[in-house]
């Protein structure tokens, strides 16, 4: 549970740092939607709990990203109830998610999902996932479907101990924009934005 650990930004290094090329750090913990007021950090029930030493998503991405790990994958969330409540009434406002990460050490990954035409076929050769392979929670590769990835998964299924189980179309000799649907958008509108109608937030 890395969230009962102080220096959570030790514990990711450290991982990065242990890890093979090809590597990847799979584990669960608990989330929190905003940071936790520093007043409840040191608090015995609640560190007891997994709740005081929760993560905000946002820094969690952040701390695996400056590590090393470029591309954090979410396999599964779901909502992380609190029974007890005069805990609840002290964490009112505050929403928790129970969530499974995989990390991948792997270099050249990118820090958006970009698009080179890739595509790969899973042979279904993993055991207990004979007819689909699951990699995140946004890719569930059914077996002998050719699938269409971005560069990103493609390096995670073809760098690491998953190679022998797929097979691989295309490489990054051209590259054509952000990959629709998995990484982020253009900022930019096809009418374009004028001064009298841009947002004040960057």
């Amino acid at each position: 549970m890395i969230n009962l650990v102080a220096d959570k930004a030790a514990v990711f290094a450290s991982a990065h740092r242990l890890l093979q090329p090809g590597g990847e750090l799979y584990f669960s913990d608990v989330y929190a939607d905003r940071r936790i007021p520093p007043a409840l950090l040191a608090d015995p029930v609640l560190h007891s709990e997994c709740l005081s030493g929760a993560l905000c998503w946002g820094d969690f991405d952040r701390l695996a990203r400056s590590t090393g790990f470029t591309d954090p994958r979410l396999v599964t969330d779901r909502p992380f109830g609190i029974d007890d409540p005069e805990i609840a009434r002290t964490l009112e406002g505050i929403r928790f998610h129970s969530a499974t990460y995989r990390l991948f050490k792997l270099d050249g990954l990118e820090p958006r999902c970009e698009d080179y035409g890739q595509a790969v076929r899973y042979r279904g050769t993993i055991a207990d996932a004979e007819r689909a392979f699951v990699l995140d929670g946004h890719h569930r590769i059914e077996t002998g479907r050719l699938f269409p990835v971005c560069g990103n998964t493609w390096r995670m299924l073809h760098d690491t101990r998953f190679a022998g189980h797929f097979d691989f179309f295309g490489d990054f000799s051209t590259h054509y924009g952000v990959f629709a649907g998995c990484g982020v958008a253009s900022p930019f509108s096809e009418a374009g934005t004028s001064a009298a109608t841009a947002s004040a937030c960057c």
